[in-house]
C-alpha cells in the first residue's frame, strides 16, 4: 500500500529562534527537561514542516510545559490523556506534525491504556517520554519505572512493584520505532529525534532524565562520563554492536541470549559481532536489545525502526474508498431512499 504524507513542507527556512517562545522556562536548575526542549528545537527547522503545522500536545507533569516553550500551536491536557488528544487531532487534521510530550508516570501509569493503542494503531506522531524514574511534579511518589526496592515519598520501605522497560512496552504493542537516549548527551538525543520526525507512523523516543531535585543520579550508573563508554552501546543501523573506551568490546548471540565479549580475546573477531539491523520486523532482537542491563551496556540509539502503513494513511484510504462506493451523497439521498411518504 502507498504511504500518503500529510504534512506539508514549508517555503521559508527556520532557525531555532523561529521556534524559541517568549515564554520563561520554569525548570529547577540542572534539570534533564532544559537539554531535551534544546534537542526539540533544534529538530524542529531541520524537519521543513511549516510552523503553522507543528502541534505539540502534553498531559500533566514537569515536562508537559513543552508546549509553553516551543512557539507552535499547542495542548496542555490532562494527566495521563495527551496520547488521546494527539489521535483526535491528527485524525481531525492529517496536515499536523504531532509531537506529544510525557513523563513516566504521565505516559505509564495514568496514561499507560492510550499509550499502547496509539502505539498499537501506528498513528503518525512523535511521542517523547521524558523517564527520570520518579514523579517529580507531585513531589517524588514512585513511578512505574522506579527501581524495584528504591525509598520514595510513597514507598518507605522500598517499592515492590515490578517496573516496566518502556521499549518492551512500545514493542508488545507492534510499535514501529523505539529508540532511547541520555539527557546529557544532547547530539545524540536530537539525531535520534531527526530519525523520528523521518518515520512514518508512531514513533517512541525514551530520554533517561535526571531530576536533580527527587530521584538525583538516578541514571548516573550508566551516565556518569567515567564510565558511560562501557556501559552503554550507542547502536547503529548496519554497523556492528560496538562499545567500550577502546571501541573493542562487542555483543554477539550465545546460545539464545546476547553477551558482551572483547575483540581479540578468546578468539574473538569482528565477524563474532552483532551487526544492528532496526529495520527486522521480527520484535525479538530488539526486544533483547531494549532490556540490557548489568553485565550488558544499556543500548542507546535506534533501536528499531520498521515501517507498516500508518493509521492515518489507511483511515484515509478507507474514507475514500467509501465516498466513492457510497450509495448515499448527503443526507437528502439517505432520507429519499427506500420507502417514503408525505403526511399532509
Amino acid at each position: 500500500m502507498q504511504q500518503r504524507h500529510f504534512v506539508p513542507k514549508a517555503d521559508v527556512t527556520y532557525t531555532k529562534a523561529d521556534f524559541t517562545s517568549d515564554q520563561m522556562v520554569k525548570w529547577c536548575p540542572g534539570c534533564g527537561d532544559h537539554a531535551i526542549l534544546s534537542s526539540l528545537l533544534n529538530v524542529f527547522p531541520k524537519a521543513g514542516h511549516k510552523k503553522e503545522n507543528i502541534c505539540m500536545v502534553s498531559g500533566i507533569g514537569c515536562s508537559s510545559r513543552i508546549p509553553y516553550y516551543v512557539d507552535t500551536y499547542g495542548f496542555h491536557g490532562i494527566h495521563g490523556r495527551a496520547c488521546a488528544i494527539a489521535t483526535g487531532v491528527k485524525l481531525a487534521n492529517p496536515s499536523l506534525s504531532v509531537w506529544v510530550n510525557m513523563g513516566d508516570g504521565d505516559s505509564m501509569a495514568i496514561g499507560g491504556n492510550h499509550l499502547i493503542h496509539l502505539v498499537r494503531r501506528n498513528m503518525d506522531v512523535n511521542i517523547t517520554i521524558f523517564n527520570n524514574e520518579i514523579y517529580g511534579l507531585t513531589k517524588g511518589q514512585y513511578s512505574p519505572t522506579t527501581k524495584f526496592g528504591q525509598i520514595t515519598k510513597t514507598s518507605p520501605y522500598g517499592t515492590i512493584d515490578y517496573p516496566f522497560n518502556p521499549g518492551e512496552l512500545v514493542m508488545g504493542a507492534q510499535g514501529t520505532f523505539f529508540a532511547r537516549a541520555l539527557d546529557c548527551v544532547p547530539q545524540l538525543t536530537t539525531e535520534i529525534m531527526e530519525q523520528a520526525t523521518e518515520h512514518d507512523g508512531s514513533s517512541v523516543v525514551e530520554v533517561l532524565q535526571n531530576c536533580v531535585i527527587f530521584n538525583d543520579k538516578a541514571h548516573t550508573e550508566i551516565a556518569d562520563r567515567a564510565v558511560r563508554d562501557d556501559r552503554t552501546i550507542v547502536l547503529e543501523h548496519g554497523k556492528p554492536m560496538l562499545f567500550g573506551k577502546e571501541h573493542n568490546k562487542g555483543i554477539r548471540f550465545n546460545g539464545r541470549s546476547l553477551e558482551a565479549v572483547t575483540v581479540g580475546e578468546n578468539g574473538i573477531t569482528i565477524d563474532d559481532i552483532l551487526v544492528h539491523d532496526m529495520t527486522t520486523e521480527d520484535t525479538g532482537i530488539h526486544m533483547m536489545l531494549a532490556r540490557m542491563k548489568g553485565d550488558l551496556p544499556v543500548a542507546l540509539g535506534v533501536i528499531r525502526n520498521v515501517q507498516k502503513p500508518t493509521y492515518t494513511t489507511l483511515y484515509e484510504n478507507q474514507m475514500d474508498e467509501c465516498k466513492t462506493n457510497a450509495k448515499y451523497t448527503c443526507v437528502d439521498d439517505l432520507l429519499n431512499s427506500g420507502d417514503t411518504w408525505e403526511v399532509e
